[in-house]
């Protein structure tokens, strides 16, 4: 049976034709629709499994005297290793700060390379009234709040500073350990 479309008036036909709006509300259906289905097709729970955490041992390295501290003043020195990328300060801020140690948490210690592209941060701490910040990055800008445990304040650079983790024995300061990944590694600890 063939239909004679000269013969057609122009509400039959638009009968099969679908407008912009029916197009972009039908293949908007079409695509949560799927999104759905694959979301519940596969969660994860079936084929989950216990495995074992991997933990990190770092070494203990002695990094500075609080006696010998002066404030806003940073050590420089290298940690987990001598490596590319593990140039490192530590600082007493004179004020309080996440992850301080010492009678004032206020001895804090970060890498010395930005997040971003790992431009060099040497000689860029500041004090800014309680502020205390490493940067401005010579590569974008980026600036690190110190007293939070080195989120980016302003700049190009989307993590957070890794923060070199202290311990207090006497009078000694001990690196022990990194929060987060040094620029440029895959891992924080070089294979030896």
């Amino acid at each position: 049976m063939s239909i004679d479309k000269s013969k057609q008036t122009a509400e039959e036909h638009g009968k099969c034709m679908l407008t912009r709006r029916k197009f972009l509300m039908y293949s908007g259906t079409a695509a949560a629709a799927s999104s759905v289905i694959t979301l519940n097709m596969f969660p994860g729970t079936a084929m989950a499994r216990d495995m074992q955490a991997e933990v990190t041992t770092y070494p203990r390295m002695l990094v500075a005297k609080l006696s010998e501290l002066k404030d806003n003043q940073p050590v420089d020195f290298n940690y987990p290793d001598d490596g590319p990328n593990s140039q490192a300060m530590l600082v007493k801020m004179g004020v309080q700060g996440g992850g301080g140690v010492g009678d004032d948490q206020d001895v804090v210690a970060f890498s010395y390379m930005c997040t971003h592209q790992g431009g060099p941060l040497q000689n860029e701490y500041k004090v800014v009234d309680e502020h205390r910040v490493l940067g401005q990055c010579p590569f974008h800008l980026s600036t690190f709040d110190l007293r939070r445990h080195g989120i980016i304040v302003s700049g190009q650079a989307y993590e957070s500073l890794p923060q070199v983790l202290l311990e207090v024995d006497g009078d000694n300061v001990y690196a022990v350990g990194i929060m987060g990944l040094l620029f440029g590694r895959v891992d924080n600890k070089l294979a030896g």
